[in-house]
């Protein structure tokens, strides 16, 4: 169970900020692409990768989320959990230990390989998108 506060915390406070900055960076990107400013456009991409991270990351969190939500994973989900990790339980125990490692800010993901067809877990510093830094198509994250 999340709060009621830390879900309007993330909400209107992290990804608005996420949202707001990126629209920021985009419009200083454009001028500066449009004067040809190559060392304005590379300064601005550790806030562009974070801002947009953060953008990224907080709109597959709101997709994760739902009130009828809880139970156990059934059907393909259920299958590849089994077959990837064991069983549910082992999932679980292993997605945890992955998001306590996460060492100040990040996440803690179940994603799908596409190239092996597995599941697996993976961890991103900071907002760093996991598809954009690991190749993972993220099914569930763990805002840390």
């Amino acid at each position: 169970h999340i709060s009621a506060e830390i879900m309007q915390l993330h909400h209107s406070k992290h990804h608005a900020a996420y949202v707001n900055n990126v629209n920021v960076v985009e419009e200083k990107l454009a001028e500066a692409l449009g004067k040809g400013d190559v060392n304005t456009q590379v300064s601005l991409q550790p806030a562009f990768r974070f801002n947009g991270g953060g953008h990224i990351n907080h709109s597959i969190f709101w997709r994760n989320l739902s009130p009828s939500g809880g139970g156990q994973p059934c059907g393909d989900l259920l299958k590849a959990i089994e077959n990837d990790f064991g069983s549910v339980d082992k999932l679980r125990e292993k997605l945890v230990a992955a998001a306590v490692g996460v060492q100040g800010s990040g996440w803690a993901w179940l994603g799908f390989n596409k190239e092996s067809k597995r599941l697996q877990i993976a961890t991103c510093a900071n907002q760093d998108p996991l598809q954009g830094t690991t190749g993972l198509f993220p099914l569930l994250g763990i805002d840390v």
